[in-house]
């Protein structure tokens, strides 16, 4: 059974920096995509980052040079850590594995709130 558990959430300052981890099940992990995305009231989830396999990293406009998604194979965890946060950053954030055939597991979500 497939676990995604996301981790780091909470209420920060415009401004303030966060850390956000992601714990997922797998031997293979490191075989794996994995991607941090978020869902704000009202909006669609939308990809924030993502890594692949090999290291290579992809984000979203509105947070390069801000965010950095990073994973580390040996414990299975797939950190994103956020600077600079702004209010609309605001978002209930999801971890996310892609397996085979496109098939996506995703975690409960943490929350991140930035206030003005």
């Amino acid at each position: 059974q497939v676990q995604v558990v996301e981790s780091g959430g909470g209420l920060v300052q415009a401004g303030g920096s966060l850390r956000l981890s992601c714990a997922a099940s797998g031997r293979i992990f490191s075989m794996y995509t994995m991607g941090w995305y978020r869902q704000a009231p009202g909006k669609q989830r939308e990809l924030v980052a993502s890594i692949g396999s090999g290291g290579s990293t992809n984000y979203a406009d509105s947070v390069k040079g801000r965010f950095t998604i990073s994973r580390d194979n040996a414990k299975n965890t797939v950190y994103l850590q956020m600077n600079s946060l702004k209010p609309e950053d605001t978002a209930v954030y999801y971890c996310s594995q892609r397996r085979a055939d496109g098939i996506y597991y995703w975690g409960q979500g943490t929350q991140v709130t930035v206030s003005s």
